[in-house]
């Protein structure tokens, strides 16, 4: 089937690995009501046709929500709703609630607060799909001074050299309301046999959980690297002073943009 879509859509279409983990987990867990957020083109509601009883698909964007209605329209379980989901009264409760999450750590994700509103219409035994994120952060030396994503499809766009393994820091489940607010103090092992003579930044890789056993990491079009810089660390002053380790305080505001990102250098020792 040929879809559709705003110039962005498709290239949300062609990532062909992020479409098919999506369809494996509805293929798995949708059934009965579904709620679609954030609905685009209409791909993922697409997928869930077969499985659902009825599902509401709604969009913000009237160009789109065009698009998914045409995508959709031979289908009679679907109603797609040009309409923000932040404020929408939805008639029935949802046994599904599929709410793509595209930004890396959801910094930049305006489905977060979209999300903590509609999840008070989530059946007691429901789901949402994906379940959850985790984060990971690992100290870098990098060729930039601004915050910038990694393209995926050309890893070479940021030149970067790790400096010590990747620190787990956070797991956000999309079943609980998701609080908005990030202050966390990441400590890094340094490895100061490499050569590099600074570190400069963090990479923050998201890891998204469709379900409990489909785990996503970055596709073209699902959370990229963002690498943050931070203020310099010499490396060999770290070695002079029989340091081996980093503390850096990173805080931002899921949802907020990365305007909120802000961070740290806490302790060295």
């Amino acid at each position: 089937m040929k879809f559709l879509a705003t110039p962005y859509h498709i290239n949300l279409l062609a990532d062909k690995e992020r479409l098919s983990v999506f369809r494996e987990a509805i293929k798995e867990e949708v059934n009965g009501v579904v709620y679609d957020i954030g609905a685009g083109s209409g791909i993922l509601s697409y997928f869930a046709v077969p499985h659902s009883d009825f599902i509401f698909a709604l969009e913000t964007d009237p160009k789109s929500a065009q698009c998914a209605t045409q995508n959709l329209q031979e289908y009679g379980n679907v109603q797609v709703i040009n309409a923000d989901a932040s404020n929408f009264h939805f008639p029935k409760k949802a046994d599904v609630i599929i709410c793509e999450m595209l930004d890396t750590a959801l910094i930049d994700e305006e489905q977060v607060p979209v999300l903590n509103n509609v999840l008070k219409y989530l059946k007691e035994d429901g789901i949402v799909i994906p379940h959850a994120v985790i984060n990971g952060a690992e100290p870098v030396f990098m060729n930039r001074s601004q915050i910038t994503y990694q393209d995926v499809d050309d890893l070479k766009s940021v030149y970067y050299e790790p400096l010590g393994e990747m620190v787990i820091y956070n797991k956000v489940d999309f079943r609980k309301n998701i609080k908005e607010e990030v202050d966390i103090d990441l400590r890094f092992q340094i490895d100061l046999s490499l050569p590099r003579a600074l570190m400069n930044g963090i990479k923050i890789t998201t890891f998204t959980l469709l379900n409990d056993h489909i785990v996503c990491g970055p596709t073209p079009m699902l959370n990229p690297p963002l690498f943050i810089p931070v203020d310099e660390i010499s490396l060999d002053e770290m070695k002079l002073n029989g340091n081996k380790s980093v503390i850096i305080n990173i805080q931002y505001t899921m949802g907020g943009g990365l305007d909120t990102i802000k961070t740290r250098i806490k302790d060295i020792s």
